[in-house]
């Protein structure tokens, strides 16, 4: 009796110990001062969120550009001004390899890793640190004499670029109220736009400076947002300390198999992360594939559609993006006022299920969008109005699905599970490889065809729409237990 009772003590004294040091309302908890968290208002936020997404901007914009860099159609000696390929002689197949392999392999690898250090260290220095070595990279690549020398750099881009997104959720986690969580992860999810949208105008800048200045200027982007961050992002530097108390309070030290085995335990997590790659399955097939194909429907507005398709990505997704933050938030707010009245529908729908309703609906609103995309061939222009209509759509879903993560897996580990989150995306990007292949195989005996893509694009887009979200609905009736840091606890 008097053992167990020992034992009580030490326990609520640990748990206590722990929450001094892990409470989510404050910035760093050092021994000297408590730093409060930035203010949930709008203001408040962005204040806090620039910097981060000025980096993430960067991180997109310098993966995505090569696409806008390269030329197969061409054939003068002077399109090595403008096309890396013609430039440093290397053809398609090796194209892929950049593109795709090269730069996912390492990334994917390291998602993990990053994932997990971002629970435990200074995260400001983890963000700094992978976005001054991809701008390296970037900048390395625009002075590159050889195919080689591209593809050592885009190895090394893909491993740095894994290392500042899980750093800047769990930042963002700690620092903004349930309330704001998805809206402000929307904010800076919005960087996958923006950035994309300076990918495409890169098509632009690529004909007026060339290739190896456009890289340049993509390389001297990423000096300015490293600098901004720097300077306006907190300190951080009390991770460390709070991670070794984490490790004195627990029995069992948290690693990175531990907690990816104890994070991937949870139902609703497993149905989540599945979801979300059929997800970005959909999504990548559209970004790798959807400029090939307006190509060959179109070939007379290449321009045009540089400009416009900059216009949606940029602005539609963006759009979209921080709608269906705010509306995931008000939802959940909402919800929260109503739980302690009696209500039939309680059981099945919680404060973090009902945000789930929006990749649900997101994605099935997105299917017959994107249909109209691929089979309205006579008419250019109504064919971008579908697309920025499918963007409008689909693009709801990443912040209300970060936030129902991070509140399903506790505070300590939100870093390892945004980095099975990135994981998920990676693996992703076997879809475009897939249907390149199918495509290949297709057009051998009749050629290249607007049609044939256009079909292999309907069925793989539409149908990983469909399938995330039946995924996404089963996630929100699946166990709404949450992993805290003291273990399980079922709401």
């Amino acid at each position: 009796m008097a053992m167990h009772q020992h034992q009580r003590q030490r326990q609520c004294k640990h748990k206590a110990h722990h929450n001094y040091y892990y409470s989510p309302t404050k910035l760093n908890l050092r021994s000297d001062k408590d730093i409060d968290a930035p203010s949930d208002s709008l203001g408040g936020i962005l204040l806090f969120v620039f910097p981060l997404l000025l980096i993430y901007i960067s991180n997109q914009w310098s993966r995505y550009s090569i696409s806008y860099l390269v030329d197969f159609s061409a054939t003068a000696e002077a399109a090595a001004f403008e096309a890396m390929n013609i430039d440093l002689q290397f053809d398609q197949s090796q194209y892929g390899l950049l593109a795709s392999t090269a730069f996912t392999t390492l990334f994917a690898l390291s998602s993990l890793v990053a994932g997990n250090l971002a629970d435990k260290y200074d995260r400001k220095l983890l963000t700094l640190g992978s976005a001054s070595i991809w701008t390296l990279a970037t900048l390395a690549q625009s002075q590159a004499h050889s195919y080689n020398e591209i593809l050592i750099a885009r190895v090394i881009m893909g491993g740095a670029c894994a290392f500042a997104i899980p750093a800047a959720y769990t930042l963002i986690a700690d620092q903004v109220s349930k309330e704001k969580l998805a809206f402000s992860n929307s904010i800076y999810g919005s960087g996958v736009y923006l950035g994309g949208a300076l990918a495409s105008l890169s098509l632009l800048l690529d004909t007026s400076i060339g290739w190896r200045g456009t890289l340049g200027v993509i390389g001297g982007f990423g000096v300015i947002s490293a600098g901004v961050a720097g300077l306006l992002l907190p300190s951080d530097s009390d991770r460390s300390i709070k991670s070794n108390v984490q490790e004195q309070n627990n029995e069992e030290e948290n690693n990175l198999f531990t907690d990816t085995a104890q994070i991937l335990s949870i139902p609703r997590v497993q149905l989540i992360l599945f979801a979300s790659f059929l997800r970005f399955c959909s999504g990548l097939l559209i970004g790798v594939w959807a400029a090939p194909y307006y190509k060959q429907a179109f070939p007379d507005n290449a321009a045009e559609y540089a400009v416009l398709n900059a216009l949606i990505v940029g602005g539609v997704g963006l759009t979209s993006a921080l709608l269906g933050g705010y509306i995931a938030d008000a939802l959940g707010t909402y919800k929260m006022k109503e739980s302690n009245e009696p209500d039939t529908t309680q059981a099945y729908f919680d404060e973090q299920t009902i945000k789930l309703l929006l990749p649900i609906v997101g994605s099935l609103l997105a299917i017959p969008a994107w249909y109209q995309t691929i089979h309205t061939t006579d008419s250019f222009q109504i064919s971008m109005l579908w697309l920025a209509m499918e963007y409008l759509t689909a693009e709801v879903w990443f912040g209300p699905t970060i936030a129902v993560l991070q509140s399903t897996v506790g505070s300590s580990r939100t870093g390892t599970t945004q980095g099975l989150f990135v994981l998920t995306g990676a693996f992703g990007n076997l879809a475009p490889t897939l249907l390149g292949f199918i495509y290949s195989e297709q057009i051998k005996e009749s050629g290249a065809s607007s049609q044939i893509l256009g079909n292999l694009l309907t069925w793989g887009v539409c149908l990983g729409y469909l399938f995330s979200s039946i995924f996404f609905a089963l996630s929100a009736k699946a166990s709404g237990e949450e992993l805290q840091d003291d273990g399980f606890k079922s709401r």
